[in-house]
């Protein structure tokens, strides 16, 4: 009997005999978990979490009911903490019933590579968190001001437009023990002009901040001097919550489904990781955790949501309502977030139900209202973000891209890791493929074991484009059986697909291939995208836009000429694409910098107009359009010469 087994963060899946263990699994599926003892139960590297619950995407209920008991060898290995977390040992645990396994970090042999570098960013200094060094008199019979006064006096002096202060709790026990040990000479940590939040012996300059971007897929946090706007560290890392669900949806359908724990589970799970890049960040600078004064934070309305522990269940359905839309402040006491405690937590904005503050971050980094010319921008992840129009008018959508365009939900796709496949092309005459793999410079010969292991989203983009390019694809999708090559075939299961990387070029034991299933789901997430552009575009009374702005770290890797081959953007002039990096990160930390500028976060996510494609009665027509490579309808004029004529022909 067989049993479906799924791998998170990779989102590989397939079904194993039963009584396979969970390390053979992961071999059979192309997974990679560290096993350095070779499977004697010593090591402890190969710690998996077993996920339990309902998840109702995938169609399974993962237990530890579904496994073999823990023995005597393995439990010598592992803690008491992680039975109780439900971590395994993968090499000895084997697989009786459906399960979902989540690989944590440090048991994976390739770690993701892919990067969310910080970008320039222009932005007026005025953080929220300021430092001021003062020395006050000493008190005396005749002068018996409080400590806190004094303080509120001599800061009121040299600042005029300082507000009624108040002051943290913890910094006011502390206050007149670092008063008299430190000579009266002390520096006042002060937030939004409103609170002392930390006391300080002696004249301290450190200000630091700590940016974070929370994606779906990953989380990137920018440590930064509030000083001078420099970064110091800059940390990633795999969402945790991927274990939950790849999308936002699986993550709303768990807490649905798991109503008791569900969505303390997923907060608990990011907070986690919050903690964890404050501390990995902080540890580089040689800093501690405490020395951050202040978090900003953007994310889409789902992860927004949960991080607020609030239930998302009513902006996954019609009229999709989020709980607010203004910006959140709260201490990071509340949240168990390890910075200082009385620090403050800054969430921005969010527009609308699938448009979050990341768009809101994007939108306060490239600045598209402020501009004369039309940007259409594009926030390329497992949820894609639209903006369209200029300094009149900004229209937004969301389009359910899902995860395929990173990798995910491809027969062989996986994360941006060593061995993933990165670079594709394929000759048109003779329909042989070459490839470059994350970590080597040289391209594949057919020959030459290449040590690939899979293909991560930016070569799932440019296989799908050299194969409509080679006509090993047609217009509406399907595999060309016409054509004749040892590498176009059908498999077991009669489904049609392209071999990319021969068996022998892979250390995964099999061939890697791109069936037609993948070319499905490439267009599915493609038309959303198209489509989406092609409504803004509509409901704006325009044709063609003068910009197009392509944010996301993944979208920074995507080559923008297949891109426009699939049919993921309209047509435009590739002179006028621009990779603007992780713009959402780079708001956050424009927020973390300005005030003022998160005053205007919250004016422009009231002055979007967001637009429901799923409420626009031709979007399903549209949609069906855009399946087509690369539209069924649209010309192409700029990728004359790429593309052959015949593949403009409506299929």
């Amino acid at each position: 009997m067989d049993h479906t087994i799924i791998f998170q963060p990779s989102g590989r899946r397939g079904l194993v005999p039963e009584g396979t263990t969970i390390l053979d699994a992961s071999r059979k599926l192309g997974v990679d978990i560290e096993a350095v003892c070779g499977e004697l139960i010593v090591c402890g590297k190969c710690r998996v979490k077993i996920m339990e619950g309902k998840f109702q995407k995938e169609d399974i209920t993962s237990s530890m009911n579904h496994l073999s008991s823990l023995d005597e060898k393995e439990k010598k290995v592992l803690k008491r903490k992680d039975a109780e977390e439900h971590v395994r040992l993968a090499c000895c645990t084997k697989i009786y019933g459906d399960v979902l396994v989540f690989v944590p970090e440090a048991s994976r042999t390739g770690k993701q590579v892919g990067s969310k570098a910080a970008g320039k960013i222009k932005v007026r200094l005025k953080p929220a968190v300021r430092k001021y060094y003062v020395e006050l008199p000493e008190p005396n019979l005749d002068d018996p001001l409080g400590d806190f006064e004094r303080i509120e006096k001599v800061l009121y002096g040299n600042n005029p437009k300082m507000k009624k202060l108040s002051i943290d709790y913890r910094a006011l026990q502390k206050l007149p023990d670092i008063l008299r040990k430190s000579d009266w000479k002390i520096t006042v940590t002060v937030w939004n002009d409103a609170e002392i939040i930390r006391i300080e012996p002696g004249k301290v300059e450190t200000n630091i901040g700590l940016a974070v971007d929370i994606g779906t897929t990953s989380v990137a946090g920018y440590l930064t001097d509030l000083t001078t706007g420099d970064v110091i560290v800059t940390e990633s890392m795999m969402n945790p919550q991927v274990r939950y669900g790849e999308d936002v949806m699986s993550r709303i359908s768990y807490c649905m489904f798991n109503e008791e724990t569900g969505l303390k589970e997923l907060q608990d799970t990011i907070i986690e990781g919050l903690n964890t890049i404050a501390k990995q960040a902080t540890h580089k600078a040689g800093l501690s955790t405490d020395d951050i004064s202040e978090m900003t934070l953007v994310c889409n309305t789902a992860m927004h949501h949960i991080l607020l522990g609030i239930n998302p269940e009513y902006m996954g359905v019609a009229p999709f309502t989020p709980a607010l839309h203004h910006s959140v402040d709260i201490k990071a006491e509340r949240f168990g977030i390890h910075i200082l405690p009385a620090g403050n937590i800054h969430v921005l904005p969010i527009e609308a139900g699938f448009v979050g503050a990341d768009n809101v971050g994007c939108l306060i980094a490239d600045k598209p209202h402020k501009r004369k010319e039309m940007t259409l921008l594009i926030d390329i992840g497992t949820n894609g973000e639209l903006v369209l129009g200029n300094r009149d008018k900004l229209i937004s959508c969301s389009c359910a891209t899902g995860p395929a365009l990173e990798g995910a939900q491809i027969e062989f796709g996986m994360r941006a890791a060593p061995g993933a496949i990165e670079r594709v092309k394929i000759d048109p005459e003779t329909l042989e493929p070459a490839y470059k793999v994350i970590g080597s410079n040289r391209w594949s010969d057919g020959e030459t074991n290449m040590q690939a292991k899979g293909i991560c989203g930016s070569a799932i983009i440019d296989v799908i484009a050299e194969m409509f390019r080679a006509r090993i694809l047609k217009k509406n999708g399907q595999i060309n059986h016409d054509l004749t090559s040892k590498r176009i075939r059908k498999n077991d299961k009669g489904l049609s697909e392209y071999v990319l990387a021969w068996k022998h070029e892979t250390a995964i034991d099999a061939d890697i291939v791109v069936n037609q299933k993948d070319v499905r789901a490439i267009q599915l997430a493609k038309g959303a995208l198209y489509s989406g552009c092609l409504i803004m575009l509509r409901k704006l009374g325009i044709k063609k836009f003068d910009r197009l702005a392509i944010a996301g770290a993944f979208g920074s890797h995507i080559d923008k000429v297949a891109a426009m081959v699939i049919g993921m953007f309209p047509d435009c002039d590739l002179k006028k694409v621009e990779y603007i990096g992780n713009a959402a990160g780079d708001g956050a930390r424009i927020a973390l910098l300005s005030t003022d500028e998160r005053k205007e976060a919250n004016v422009i996510a009231r002055e979007v107009e967001y637009v429901e494609l799923a409420l626009e009665e031709d979007f399903n027509d549209r949609f069906g359009e855009a399946m087509q490579f690369p539209h069924m309808f649209d010309e192409f004029p700029h990728l004359e010469g790429i593309l052959p004529k015949e593949t403009q022909t409506v299929s």
